[in-house]
């Protein structure tokens, strides 16, 4: 489906009543901002909703091209879609990944048979949050498992649950991870929105890899109770959608008091610097941004080239270093509450080898053997100066200095290079993702889509400071409205 036919259907959606039907199911890829005006004008029911979302899952992602994103649906759905009241996602159907916590049927499992039948007790809080606001929790997405924190040999989008979820836009490449789910769903137009969590890239790298509109938020501004971690200092949940305008309605419901202004000449003055050692080398990927820097000075924007971030080598070095440490203790504290049989990332690792054949059949726990051996009161000290360090390198002394020196509003790149073939014998090709900077300082991290190098997504990233998260949002949407870049997905299978 090309751009034209997708905006045709998109209309189509918005305007059942022309076809001589007052109440029809939308088509494939409506926004949530379409099908909340289509619910408002009486076009179609929460019902016809979720009903098109769970036919386009049975043909598309458990049949037909087998993206495998989804892990597990909601037995409920269709009931709640008769009772869900209303808020400001009122009959809106949205997945969430497998490490987001639910009071249901489902279970929360972060993709690994070790946490198999776990059903919690309480939701997190941000799906409290969207059930107030109306919304309907459609299912879980699949996600490379415990968030790709496992090994270094890892391929993204495998969990021992779920499998392997692929890239709806060519079946043979990545969906990248760690919310490879969440992103090949969206993209795929299984449902009109999924929520992600990222620690480093987890959602701006497969939210651009797939072709959509992923938002990292500032660190904290979304609360993480109740999601299965890695690092507070870098943990968030964050919107997967196909439109900035959608990522801005989530984040109005996930956080508390956020409100946003998408002006359609927000880019107009607006100061945006390129930081050329984060835009990599592919001379494909480079064409295309600067066809967008075009683009952007037409719009009014003003370009300043070659920014430089000078720490953030040093600063990601020093995040890891400090985020295994914390790995162990975060989890450690997550699954001594969560309680069962698994209750410590030592029990973990046992279980792993225990069921090797099952859960390691492609590769191994390496990162978890690492970190459960950093637990002196010396180590846990190195890692505490490690993580104050990173986060000032890569905050206040990084992206801060930089937006300052310039008089910036926010720094660009090009999100990510074309995502490789998918191997499980050997694991990721680690293609360049710009996601570092961000994560390590916990600042917003918006990827919007740029365009297409050999069939495969690539994402356009906005970069500010701490709590300018309506403003990214603003100039992200401006940017969305002057590219139209996004298209539906061929399913191709080469």
């Amino acid at each position: 489906m090309n751009r034209r036919r997708l905006l045709q259907s998109a209309a189509v959606a918005l305007c059942p009543a022309a076809c001589g039907h007052r109440h029809r199911a939308p088509l494939p890829f409506a926004t949530l901002t379409e099908l909340a005006a289509m619910l408002k004008a009486g076009h179609t029911t929460p019902l016809l909703i979720v009903e098109h979302c769970l036919e386009r899952i049975a043909q598309i992602d458990k049949s037909g091209p087998r993206v495998n994103a989804i892990l597990e649906l909601n037995p409920a759905a269709k009931a709640l879609a008769t009772t869900c009241h209303p808020g400001a996602l009122h009959g809106l159907p949205i997945l969430l990944k497998d490490n987001i916590e639910t009071a249901d049927a489902m279970q929360t499992t972060a993709g690994s048979l070790a946490l198999h039948d776990h059903k919690p007790k309480t939701d997190a809080a941000l799906v409290t949050r969207l059930r107030a606001a109306g919304a309907i929790i459609l299912g879980k997405t699949n996600l490379s498992e415990w968030a790709n924190i496992r090994s270094p040999n890892s391929t993204s989008g495998w969990s021992a649950r779920g499998g392997l979820t692929r890239n709806p836009h060519r079946l043979t490449h990545s969906a990248s991870g760690s919310s490879s789910g969440s992103a090949a769903a969206v993209a795929a137009g299984l449902a009109p929105a999924a929520i992600g969590t990222e620690t480093n890239g987890s959602i701006v790298s497969p939210a651009s890899a797939c072709g959509i509109v992923g938002f990292k938020p500032t660190v904290g501004l979304i609360s993480g109770s109740g999601i299965i971690p890695i690092t507070h200092w870098q943990d968030t949940a964050g919107p997967m959608t196909l439109t900035v305008k959608d990522a801005a309605l989530l984040m109005q419901v996930l956080a508390e008091n956020f409100t946003t202004d998408l002006k359609p000449d927000a880019l107009k003055g607006a100061r945006l610097g390129v930081v050329r050692d984060q835009c990599g080398k592919n001379p494909q990927v480079l064409a295309l941004f600067e066809t967008a820097l075009e683009k952007l000075r037409a719009a009014g924007a003003v370009i300043v080239d070659s920014v430089t971030l000078p720490n953030i080598s040093e600063a990601g070095a020093l995040s890891w270093q400090a985020m295994l440490i914390e790995l162990r203790q975060d989890l450690n504290t997550y699954l001594e509450q969560r309680g069962g049989d698994v209750r410590s990332l030592a029990d973990l690792i046992a279980f792993n080898e225990q069921h090797r054949e099952t859960e390691m059949p492609h590769f191994a726990q390496e990162f978890f053997e690492q970190a459960e051996q950093l637990s002196t009161p010396d180590i846990i000290a190195t890692g505490t100066a490690a993580r104050e360090t990173a986060r000032r390198l890569a905050g206040p002394e990084g992206i801060d200095a930089a937006l300052q020196a310039h008089h910036l509003d926010a720094l660009i790149c090009p999100t990510n290079d074309p995502v490789g073939r998918i191997d499980l014998v050997h694991g990721d090709t680690d293609e360049r993702v710009a996601s570092t900077p961000a994560a390590v300082a916990g600042y917003p991290h918006l990827t919007v889509p740029l365009g297409f190098v050999d069939g495969l997504p690539i994402g356009f990233s906005f970069m500010v400071t701490a709590h300018a998260d309506a403003r990214i949002l603003a100039l992200g949407h401006a940017f969305e409205e002057i590219t139209l870049a996004r298209r539906a997905p061929e399913f191709r299978n080469a």
